[in-house]
């Protein structure tokens, strides 16, 4: 087929991010390439080689700018390496490949991964992925990678034993009842509140993080709040007032689910940061609403809203009243090492969803008034 290729698409994207946020692209560049393989060539003409899962059109790549507190905005990308041919043990494979790629490059560290490689190890790789990447672009700084692995790479059930081992091999493990006892609602274990992610970070440092992610299904605000009293000097309500702005209410968020994030260091019994993330594609109608919704999260805690304009005319020349996903998720960071928010755009190189025509009847929040907003 002819037409231009995944890899041309997303590293056109990349290139101007790269831009916006004041760093080479080289690097970045040629981690992409490594990451797609094969599947990089493939014309966009045909359908994706794998059914990824990072983005809702199955490009196995997601971009996003973490604006933080008192230095410039960075570029992450999150991606999945597909093997040649793509499939679950060979995509595992892969990853794997890819660490050992960019060890030497990167000064990698996986004195955290080691430990716990075993536990995510499968013949048959279960759930919507195995690993999946991050990797993070700052100016003036060596590229840095963290590792996202499935709990539930061998079934739901399973999930909460294995965070609970690969903690205890982490010397965290007296912290996973804190994780329990705030971030689950009595009985949805494994039901509405899932273990859907265990990332490292792949350096050495005092700032390097253990990182567990829950996902709420039909959750409310006071829910997440309730989450993030697990860890100290959270604000609660500057918590639930960024989940009623992104979301448009405070639920239950009966589309695509919030997730929750604890951050973990060397030596702690108890997290020392929360995230928040909102599916905010799930609750406007296109994505022109979206960057309104974002721009306002934005200068209410003091970052420059030009920073995100230009993020995303480097992604797109689309108007945003046609379509609804390029702006994914935003999320709330709350702790060390670095609190701030974040803005996730997806690539779109294989399909822009249509905007929304219809007005889903608002939802009721937690104190029975009606709260605005669109699934």
């Amino acid at each position: 087929m002819g037409g231009e290729s995944l890899l041309e698409h997303l590293n056109g994207q990349l290139t101007r991010l790269c831009e916006v946020v004041g760093t080479d692209s080289g690097i970045p560049s040629e981690m992409l390439a490594n990451l797609l393989g094969s599947a990089g060539s493939r014309s966009l003409d045909g359908p994706p080689a794998w059914p990824s899962n990072v983005a809702d059109d199955h490009t196995p790549v997601e971009f996003s700018i973490a604006f933080n507190e008192g230095e410039p905005p960075t570029l992450r990308v999150l991606g999945e390496a597909l093997g040649s041919p793509p499939g679950a043990l060979a995509n595992l494979s892969a990853a794997y490949d890819f660490i050992d790629a960019q060890a030497h490059r990167l000064q990698l560290s996986t004195a955290r991964l080691d430990p716990v490689r075993d536990l995510f190890a499968t013949d048959d790789p279960q759930g919507e992925f195995a690993l999946w990447f991050s990797q993070v672009f700052r100016s003036g700084r060596r590229p840095e990678l963290k590792v996202y692995l499935n709990p539930e790479l061998h079934g739901i059930q399973r999930a909460p034993e294995l965070v609970a081992e690969a903690l205890r091999r982490l010397g965290l493990g007296e912290s996973y009842q804190t994780l329990l006892d705030h971030g689950v609602r009595p009985g949805k274990l494994g039901r509405k509140d899932r273990l859907t992610f265990f990332a490292l970070d792949l350096h050495d440092t005092p700032q390097a993080r253990v990182k567990v992610y829950l996902t709420h299904h039909d959750a409310g605000v006071r829910d997440v709040v309730r989450a993030a009293s697990a860890v100290d000097g959270i604000d609660g309500a500057e918590l639930a007032e960024f989940c009623e702005a992104a979301g448009g209410g405070r639920g239950p968020f009966s589309g695509r689910p919030l997730v929750g994030s604890y951050t973990f260091t060397e030596g702690v019994k108890k997290p020392v940061g929360y995230s928040v993330y909102v599916p905010i594609r799930s609750y406007v109608r296109d994505d022109e609403e979206a960057r309104a919704r974002v721009l306002g999260l934005l200068a209410r805690y003091g970052f420059d809203g030009a920073q995100l304009d230009r993020a995303i005319s480097a992604v797109t020349r689309r108007s945003l009243r046609d379509g609804v996903g390029l702006i994914a998720h935003v999320s709330l960071r709350l702790g060390p090492p670095r609190p701030g928010v974040t803005v996730y755009l997806s690539s779109e190189a294989y399909r822009v969803q249509p905007p929304r025509r219809r007005q889903v009847p608002a939802s009721r929040d937690l104190s029975g008034r009606s709260a605005a907003g669109r699934l």
